[in-house]
């Protein structure tokens, strides 16, 4: 699902054409701020306006789109593929002309390619005409705001408590986490406890049939097991291990016996006090144990983690990612939760995360207690941005319709 021509950012800024490009009509941009689902997009060279054309680096802007991009030096010309709804799409174009080529076919360009610092910048009207962008311009601001094109993206669910609210929604998730299962206050594995418990059930809608139906309709229902350490609790076990055993034992036991198709680690609060070394080397041979036996019975892993930029250092992204089929980055609670996350944080644990572990590894939570129908697609951007393998979603509940309806614009979302 990283099809190029649906992911990204693409822009189109066409202030007018004229003539052909001569090095008197250079002229900076003028501190244009390029906006790409409503955060900057950074550009090693600055936008210049070209006869009235504002011109941008095209490996940058490709890049973000997820498209791979060649450039044949003898020939002074860049070319980038991919497929888009239409199917296969190939753009070329040569500097210094003034015509390109998309699928074989001529496409005149306003301003012909110009290198400048090394960089190949193109008209970035040409992106949007190609790639189905949504653009505007502010002039008073001097900023060019653009929205990325709708991308089919994983999208995980997570349900708990207070969520049958938005049962409807679950259809419209590739996969749901659901949170019924703890570490009690003394490191015991439970289903009993006060906040991640089994639920009762409403009628003809039991707990087991809402998990059947989700594997019925092809998601894969996780069982989610949560923990925090503010009591030790899941440091006791981390360090009896014959604790750890019975729990490992238990977590992949009711996963089995209540049809669950894989189990979701969200154990928080490591590492925010004492040997970090050892907690990570600790919560490292946790995970281990449990991926041998969730794999030896067919199960999928999953591991909600702190970001690597919060105060819990804790956790070891690569090793974690070697074990489990996918991390969550809950890159959220930065603050009071009570507005939008800091996106200049969201975007720092993306980027320390990709240092540790591939991409198609990393799904990036997004809480939408702090979020709302005016944020949310900032962040999805952001996971489409960096091409990571899709989003988790904290929790049903609380997404509301307006912010689905929203997120509806920009991925794919079942009915």
């Amino acid at each position: 699902m990283k099809n190029w021509g649906k992911l990204l950012l693409c822009g189109a800024l066409l202030l007018g054409s004229a003539p052909a490009y001569t090095p008197g009509t250079v002229s900076a941009a003028g501190g244009v701020n390029i906006m790409l689902d409503g955060y900057p997009l950074p550009f090693p060279v600055e936008p210049v306006v070209i006869n009235g054309t504002t011109m941008v680096p095209f490996r940058v802007i490709s890049e973000a789109l997820g498209i791979p991009v060649e450039w044949n030096q003898s020939a002074k010309r860049i070319s980038a593929s991919g497929t888009d709804k239409t199917g296969v799409k190939k753009v070329v174009l040569t500097l210094s002309s003034k015509t390109a080529l998309v699928n074989g076919g001529s496409v005149k360009l306003a301003v012909a390619p110009q290198t400048l610092r090394g960089t190949t910048m193109i008209p970035l009207s040409f992106f949007s005409e190609q790639f189905g962008a949504e653009v505007s311009w502010n002039s008073s601001q001097k900023t060019v705001a653009i929205t990325s094109p709708k991308k089919d993206l994983y999208t995980l669910g997570f349900y708990a408590m207070s969520s049958y609210s938005e049962y409807a929604l679950l259809p419209g998730l590739d996969d749901v986490a659901f949170g019924w299962g703890r570490i009690d206050k003394d490191g015991h594995f439970t289903t009993a406890g006060a906040d991640f418990y089994w639920p009762k059930a409403a009628g003809d809608v039991t707990p087991e049939s809402i998990v059947q139906n989700a594997a019925s309709g092809g998601q894969t229902p996780y069982f989610m097991v949560f923990s925090g350490d503010d009591k030790l609790e899941l440091t006791k076990n981390l360090e009896d291990k014959n604790l750890q055993e019975q729990t490992v034992a238990s977590i992949v036991d009711t996963a089995v016996q209540k049809g669950f198709k894989g189990i979701m680690l969200d154990l928080e609060g490591l590492g925010l006090t004492g040997d970090k070394a050892k907690a990570r080397s600790d919560y490292n041979a946790f995970v281990k144990n449990v991926s041998g036996k969730a794999r030896a019975q067919g199960l999928k892993l999953g591991i909600a983690l702190h970001p690597l930029n919060s105060s819990y250092a804790g956790y070891d992204y690569k090793t974690l990612a070697a074990l489990a089929d996918e991390l969550i980055i809950m890159a959220y609670a930065y603050g009071d939760q009570k507005s939008p996350e800091p996106t200049d944080k969201v975007d720092e644990a993306i980027r320390l995360a990709l240092k540790q572990t591939t991409k198609d590894k990393l799904v990036l939570g997004i809480s939408l207690k702090s979020e709302n129908e005016s944020s949310v697609n900032t962040k999805i951007g952001l996971a489409k941005r960096y091409g990571l393998k899709g989003i988790a979603i904290w929790r049903l509940g609380l997404i509301g319709q307006a912010a689905w309806n929203e997120m509806g614009k920009s991925v794919e979302l079942g009915d």
